[in-house]
């Protein structure tokens, strides 16, 4: 799908510029994920990168965007194979949930995929030092 208008966000030096350009209803579910992103992610740092919010610890551990007619939180796929029962109402691909602002992720699922994604990048860090 095209991104909306709001995508000229990808000019958004910060999540805050990335944010104000997005429509008001898409706006307000992206500021909660947001929250709850970092709640369960304090060290994580928040970046726009790919056009899009980023938050990083040790690399990538979750990204989101609004497009024309949903929202997309971008976790990886290798968190996403351990809770399919958990996303199987959400359209899915390889490393993206797409939801809409009707039907916005759970908090308490998007905590379990952003601190599983942590502990990934956290263990691949240490195998490296």
């Amino acid at each position: 799908m095209k991104k909306t208008k709001s995508s000229m966000a990808a000019a958004a030096k910060n999540v805050d510029e990335y944010l104000a350009a997005v429509p008001k209803e898409a706006r307000a579910a992206l500021e909660k994920l947001r929250r709850t992103i970092k709640a369960a992610a304090p060290m994580a740092t928040e970046t726009i990168s790919y056009q899009m919010p980023m938050y990083k610890h040790h690399g990538m551990v979750v990204g989101l965007a609004a497009f024309k007619n949903h929202c997309s939180l971008f976790p990886g796929s290798g968190v996403m194979d351990a809770y399919k029962k958990e996303l199987k109402d959400y359209e899915t691909s390889k490393g993206t949930i797409r939801f809409t602002i009707d039907k916005p992720l759970p908090a308490t699922l998007v905590k379990k995929l952003v601190r599983d994604r942590i502990k990934q990048n956290e263990a691949h860090a240490k195998k490296k030092k």
